[in-house]
């Protein structure tokens, strides 16, 4: 590894999910040291200090947010890689599942990036990176309140990256497509044709394969260095070139 975050400190939101856990292990790679937020009671990431959250909930963030101050007094990195879906459509979401997907996928980042942006001051490398999705800019379907947080993610992050950019703070949106995770294997399902709709989903990439938590995290790693010291603002499409194509194969 080439030390790109040697004496760099992360916080990494989600970091005990499939793309969370390789983000906080690649960090760690490179020279960083690193906490990971994450709602299960208790969780082993490779690389990373564990610290259980509910991230919608804002004094247990508050509380994250002391824990980091009190730990390292700043912060360069904030990751906000947490989130969930519901696969249905508006008609038969229910409120309580609209809010719920809201909370985890917008709310959380939110409340987070709010609580951490004392601590990213306080940094010369200041970087958050938020999660979007491929799915902020074209549909999947069944996807409803997953499609609509991930729009409300990509605009937020702007929104943020024009505020927060005077006082050295860069933030960018990572939009990935299809990636090989436990969220994945859910959306999927686990019937005898799951193989026969993994090799469909394959398929419809030009690249024809999906893409890997590593995948992801490499991305993640270059927006956090100082090697992306000019790129902010921007919502960066990693989907195996899926929606360049002008029209979609009906999975």
């Amino acid at each position: 590894m080439s030390g790109r975050l040697n004496n760099r400190r992360a916080l990494v939101a989600g970091g005990a999910g499939g793309i969370g856990r390789a983000i906080c292990d690649r960090f760690s790679a490179e020279g960083a040291d690193v906490i990971a937020l994450d709602l299960a009671v208790a969780a082993d990431v490779p690389g990373a200090q564990y610290f259980q959250c509910d991230i919608t909930d804002e004094s247990q963030v508050a509380g994250a947010v002391t824990f980091v101050d009190e730990r390292w007094g700043a912060l360069d990195t904030l990751v906000n890689a947490a989130g969930i879906e519901v696969e249905k459509s508006i008609e038969d979401t229910s409120l309580a599942e609209w809010n719920q997907v809201m909370a985890a996928n917008v709310t959380g980042m939110f409340l987070v990036s709010k609580g951490c942006l004392p601590l990213l001051r306080r940094s010369r490398h200041a970087s958050i990176v938020n999660f979007g999705s491929y799915d902020g800019f074209i549909a999947d379907p069944k996807l409803a309140a997953y499609c609509a947080s991930k729009g409300a993610v990509h605009a937020l992050t702007r929104a943020m990256a024009c505020d927060h950019g005077p006082e050295g703070i860069r933030v960018n949106a990572v939009c990935p497509g299809y990636v090989d995770t436990p969220m994945l294997e859910s959306f999927l399902g686990s019937s005898t044709g799951t193989q026969d709709m993994r090799s469909k989903v394959e398929r419809i990439h030009p690249t024809r394969t999906m893409g890997t938590p590593q995948d992801i995290a490499g991305l993640v790693l270059w927006l956090a260095s100082d090697e992306a010291r000019y790129a902010s603002g921007q919502l960066w499409i990693m989907d195996g070139g899926l929606t360049a194509q002008v029209q979609q194969m009906q999975l």
